[in-house]
């Protein structure tokens, strides 16, 4: 009897406090609702019309999408830019992010220093680190020509900004400066959560070194590594705010990015008529792309884990 009234107690506590916190997420799941899934039915909604923003929408059915695919190069120029500067960035971003964390896992004197010194960048806006590398870039009075031309290994002042692959490789070192500080936060943590006493035993059997990091360190950090890869992937694909204060696309729309192109066909900026309707076709192809990516990461990464 008494073990029939504790259990009806702790079921009552149960659907209380599961009520209780039903109650508490729901305005966060009303706005969530309100601000993700309603915008998403309006761009399925304008994708199939013909639609400026002022106008009453005219239906076209499947147009947008057939001259996506058929008659908009532009559109697959700046997705090839996108993954281009995804790939070379993260390359380099994520190693680079492991690498500090690694070194700054050591309690040295200056660990502290370093840590707050490297995430700053991470707290800065994105627009104003596109504006200064822009400015540092600059072929007058850039930071960059002029001390290479201080130590004599340019003459004349290189127009970075003048030529894709200059241009994309700045927008990269950009980004790289301003979202490492962030990853290499992320590893640092999963670097503490590393039990030391299997570094004990790893020194007592003559593992160290190299050996230690691939076999023991490297394994321990496996989730918290590839959820740090797929935020940086995904990261990777959307920037925009980077490349409309620093380059606009230019020169020539040769470093547009999908986001940019989509982005100025729903304002009209740089010239172009406002689309509505086929900035929404675009988004979702890209947003179907970027589901498309996240899905076949996720499947690899849960392959991995079954194999380990």
């Amino acid at each position: 009897m008494k073990q029939s009234i504790q259990r009806n107690n702790a079921i009552s506590l149960t659907g209380r406090d599961s009520t209780q916190a039903v109650l508490m997420i729901l305005p966060m799941l009303i706005g969530f609702f309100i601000f993700t899934y309603v915008p998403i039915l309006y761009i399925l909604r304008y994708s199939l019309f013909e639609y400026n923003g002022f106008a009453n929408p005219a239906f076209t059915g499947m147009h947008n999408f057939i001259r996506l695919f058929q008659r908009d190069p532009g559109y697959w120029g700046s997705l090839i830019n996108t993954l281009i500067l995804s790939s070379g960035k993260l390359l380099i971003e994520i190693p680079l992010a492991l690498l500090l964390a690694v070194l700054l896992h050591k309690q040295g004197k200056m660990a502290g220093f370093f840590r707050v010194t490297l995430f700053l960048p991470t707290i800065i806006s994105i627009a104003i680190v596109g504006l200064i590398f822009s400015l540092m870039f600059g072929t007058t009075g850039g930071v960059i020509n002029a001390l290479l031309m201080r130590i004599n290994l340019i003459s004349v002042p290189i127009d970075w900004l003048g030529a894709k692959w200059t241009a994309l490789v700045m927008i990269g070192i950009a980004s790289i400066w301003a979202y490492v500080g962030i990853n290499m936060i992320f590893f640092l943590m999963a670097l503490q959560s590393v039990p030391k006493e299997l570094y004990e035993c790893s020194t007592l059997d003559g593992c160290k070194g190299l050996r230690r990091f691939l076999w023991i360190t490297l394994p321990m950090i496996g989730p918290i590594f590839r959820v740090v890869l797929l935020n940086a992937i995904i990261g990777s694909l959307k920037v925009t705010d980077l490349v409309l204060a620093s380059t606009n696309g230019q020169p020539g729309g040769t470093t547009e990015v999908v986001m940019t192109y989509v982005f100025k066909h729903f304002t009209g900026m740089g010239g172009r008529r406002i689309e509505v309707g086929y900035a929404s076709a675009m988004s979702l192809v890209t947003g179907i792309f970027l589901a498309t990516l996240s899905f076949i990461y996720l499947r690899a990464s849960k392959k991995m884990n079954l194999e380990d």
